[in-house]
């Protein structure tokens, strides 16, 4: 598992880089299962190194091993950066696979976060894609709501689908902070008035 010796990752990005539900990288963690793998730095605990590979590993074995044989394996997975088969009598892990995903995610991540700028003159320095002033955030929320990214794609014709993707993993890995954006002026403004017609009181079509 050569070059994730150096990878320190929050729990936010390991979520984004190994596709394992926040809550469910929390649970892990609290469990032990990545110990040694596991820092406290700045107060946030981090994912160091092959704890990615075992985070991962843990999540896929959860329904399928016993409590004792999942830690077993994972410990031996995350024991060094070297490690490429795992074994617990009869089991046989093959953990390439499992390292190609987590190298994987790890690109995404990268190109999500080249993509973004952040720049305090620009909607109070909000992720913007950069050369423009559409904010990853709110595409990735499209997405999550169940836009297609084609159709995004329709209404920011400037954005790749390549890119519309990576916003979510953006957000994931950074979620956004604060509170949500103000509605437009106009949407916070109730009608003036309103009233009821029937159909016999519009005017006719000339």
């Amino acid at each position: 598992m050569s070059g994730f010796s150096r990878e320190v990752l929050t729990a936010n990005e390991a979520a984004s880089v190994t596709r394992v539900p926040l809550k469910q990288v929390h649970r892990i963690i609290d469990a032990g299962l990545l110990r040694g793998r596991v820092e406290t730095r700045r107060g946030s605990r981090v994912i160091v190194g092959s704890g990615l590979v075992g985070l991962r590993l843990a999540w896929l074995t959860s329904q399928t091993l016993t409590p004792a044989a999942r830690r077993r394996i994972v410990k031996n997975a995350i024991a060094a950066e070297a490690v490429t088969m795992v074994a617990d009598d009869p089991l046989r892990v093959d953990l390439k696979p499992i390292t190609a995903e987590v190298k994987s995610g790890l690109g995404r991540l990268r190109k999500a976060k080249a993509m973004v700028v952040r720049d305090p003159n620009v909607l109070g320095g909000q992720p913007v894609f950069a050369g423009t002033r559409i904010l990853v955030h709110d595409v990735a929320e499209m997405l999550a709501n169940g836009d297609a990214a084609e159709a995004i794609h329709a209404a920011y014709p400037q954005l790749t689908l390549d890119r519309i993707w990576l916003a979510a993993d953006y957000a994931l890995a950074y979620p956004r902070r604060g509170r949500p954006p103000a509605k437009p002026a106009w949407r916070a403004v109730p009608a003036k008035s309103s009233r009821t017609i029937g159909l016999d009181d519009l005017p006719a079509a000339s």
